[in-house]
């Protein structure tokens, strides 16, 4: 159907394939080249911007590459930062951290997408710094690393301190100065940067480098290092971007993996970061820190002495207090007379009263063998011989006294003889029952015990059965006997027997 030309102009779409018309200037472009058409303008137009917005999404791809997306309460932008400004950054990017982003803005044609491609991060503000800083240590806390039951004992008079600090500032010096002060030690200081690009990963290998080291560590051509007994991380005053290098996680592990005792001594008394949390002592100053590394010389010194002379008294004192006491003690011991006398006088009361006893004894012994004497007269044994056998003579013999106790034994033997013959082995047989008996003549109880058997001995009323028993559990009889079975019951007594009373 043809289009009626008061249906408005015509265009392409009214055509099955596509022809340039005449006075047309508009060619059709290519996806690729519109693409780096709204590059370029998007280059030049965005060549260089400022973006504040907090971060979402950061990972690291294995290349190195950062990439990103910044975001405020309406919009989002991806954002992408090469390997070798990825690397120069002074803290770690995480979700959530507001920041401002330095760089220009691209196309990626790939999706369609814009991005700034970020050359410089920075943290947007000190607020947003110590948020991060809040973050971190919550985190870290949460890990146990500022546990105080990992915080070590410092020793009491170390041989050698480690010094992690820069070589060039006043905080050496004041380490140094106040050693010398309250007690010269030797001293190793491992010279770090202590703010700034790469500061942080200078103090973490120097304290790592510290904690590695052997007791003795043999430097052929500088000498020998001597492992330090403490370490201290020192530094001085500054603003939160000054001190963020403690702040780094890198640093804070590497406080809480040292096996030496750590003590933190960064910036002034009113400044914290987070190696004061990881280290086994905070020191509010450099100067502090030394003090807490060793004690006052003078004082030691004087408390030595006194020791000292608390040991002469302590050994003296026991002499003079003995002697003392001994001197006291012979003033009131007795003389040797005095404690005799006492003994002396009982000795004599003793043999007189022995003297006494002796005497009586005797006259008494002389009495009782006086009266035993008379009772030993031929007339008084005649006269007890004449009793005694008149008593012999009237006693007399009942035959029922000797009969009566034979008659209640007799009966209780026939009882025990019915209560034998009913509790006999043999007599289940009278009933029907068998006894199975082995080769050793003794009863067979179980069916194991039977097959087990080379022969079996059936006992019955009449006689025995020999037999063998097979595999199936059976037995086949090979021999029939009939012996004589003795009887189970008992013998009554012989009517023959003649009564002794009879």
């Amino acid at each position: 159907m043809a289009r009626s030309p008061s249906s408005g102009p015509s265009y392409a779409n009214d055509r099955l394939v596509a022809s340039s018309r005449a006075g047309d200037n508009a060619e059709p472009l290519t996806i690729t080249e519109i693409s780096q058409a709204l590059k370029r303008t998007v280059e030049d137009r965005f060549g260089h911007v400022r973006l504040r917005g907090e971060l979402s999404g950061v990972k690291r791809a294995a290349s190195g590459h950062l990439y990103c997306a910044l975001k405020d309460e309406k919009s989002v932008l991806d954002g992408v930062m090469w390997r070798g400004n990825a690397q120069r950054l002074a803290f770690a990017p995480e979700d959530g951290l507001e920041v401002i982003a330095t760089g220009k803005l691209t196309t990626y044609a790939g999706r369609s997408k814009y991005q700034i491609v970020i050359d410089s991060l920075e943290i947007a503000g000190e607020g947003a710094l110590l948020a991060l800083l809040e973050k971190t240590r919550a985190r870290l806390a949460q890990e146990g690393l500022f546990d105080e039951r990992r915080k070590r004992a410092l020793p009491y008079l170390p041989r050698t301190i480690g010094v992690v600090t820069s070589p060039t500032g006043s905080v050496i010096r004041d380490i140094l100065h106040r050693l010398a002060d309250r007690f010269p030690s030797h001293v190793i200081v491992w010279p770090v940067l202590v703010q700034g690009q790469g500061a942080a990963e200078q103090i973490s290998q120097a304290i790592q480098g510290f904690s590695d080291l052997s007791a003795v560590c043999d430097l052929s051509a500088g000498g020998s290092v001597v492992r330090p007994d403490v370490v201290i991380v020192a530094r001085g005053g500054g603003s939160i971007e000054d001190l963020w290098s403690f702040n780094e996680e890198i640093v804070v592990r590497a406080i809480a993996e040292c096996t030496i005792p750590v003590i933190s001594a960064v910036g002034h008394e009113t400044d914290t970061t987070l190696c004061d949390y990881a280290a086994d002592r905070r020191a509010p100053t450099p100067t502090a820190a030394a003090e807490m590394a060793v004690p006052v010389r003078a004082d030691l010194e004087a408390t030595l002495a006194d020791f000292a002379a608390r040991q002469r008294r302590a050994v003296h004192r026991p002499v003079e207090l003995g002697r003392e006491r001994l001197e006291a003690r012979v003033r009131r011991m007795p003389r040797p007379e005095a404690l005799l006398q006492p003994q002396a006088q009982r000795l004599d009361e003793l043999a007189e009263r022995l003297r006494r006893a002796l005497t009586l004894r005797a006259g008494r012994g002389r009495e009782e063998l006086a009266g035993t004497a008379a009772r030993l007269s031929p007339v008084v044994l005649r006269r007890a011989e004449r009793s005694a056998r008149d008593r012999l003579e009237r006693v007399r013999l009942a035959p029922a006294l000797i009969r009566r106790p034979i008659e209640e034994a007799r009966a209780r033997l026939d009882a025990l003889a019915r209560l034998a013959s009913q509790l006999h082995p043999e007599k289940p047989l009278e009933r029907g029952y068998a006894i199975v008996r082995g080769e050793g003549g003794a009863a067979v109880t179980t069916r194991a015990e039977a097959a087990n058997q080379a022969r079996l001995a059936l006992q019955f009323k009449d006689g025995t059965l020999d037999a063998v028993p097979l595999s199936d559990g059976s037995a086949q009889r090979v021999q029939a006997s009939v012996k004589p079975r003795r009887s189970s019951k008992a013998r009554p007594p012989s009517s023959t027997q003649e009564d002794l009373f009879g």
